[in-house]
């Protein structure tokens, strides 16, 4: 390693097998012996720099952590939604005889996209029927809603 900066001349005293490995890592790498320490001693003393490189990536876990529970909480309360739905309709829903099931379909198709039009309206306005029951079931625990973007994305997902 050659420079033009003036560099400070140590004399220091080493363990025999640990000046075993310096000189057998120098020669294997080709590299002097000081170059090899001072880049040792630079990693050495970034320690800090280290340290708060990794608090910076534990708080961005512990977020995407929380981010990840909130995921989960609003999938389950889905699912169970949509299992109480199904079961419900499936009690109460009559059969219906061979020659209305036409009709019957064209008016499921008429309704189910009108549902989706007014899903997609109420996300993008920001009202969320999960953070209604999140709120009435923890009152204590604060709702992280989607912003505009993530409404818009599965609104379109959802037209598709």
């Amino acid at each position: 390693m050659k420079t033009n900066v003036p560099r400070a001349r140590l004399n220091v005293f080493l363990e025999p097998h640990h000046a075993t490995q310096l000189r057998e890592l120098a020669v294997l790498k080709r590299v002097s012996q000081s170059s090899i320490v001072s880049t040792a001693l630079s990693a050495f003393l970034s320690f800090d720099d280290a340290n708060r490189r990794d608090a910076t990536y534990l708080k961005r876990l512990d977020r995407l952590a929380s981010q990840f529970e909130r995921l989960e909480r609003d999938q389950t309360i889905l699912i169970e939604s949509l299992a109480l739905f199904i079961r419900y309709e499936l009690s109460v829903s009559a059969s219906i005889p061979d020659n209305q099931q036409e009709g019957v379909r064209a008016q499921g198709k008429a309704r189910f996209e009108k549902f989706i039009e007014q899903l997609g309206r109420h996300l993008q306005r920001g009202g969320s029927l999960v953070k209604d029951l999140h709120e009435s079931l923890s009152p204590s625990t604060p709702f992280e809603p989607l912003n505009g973007n993530q409404a818009s994305l599965l609104h379109q997902e959802s037209l598709t």
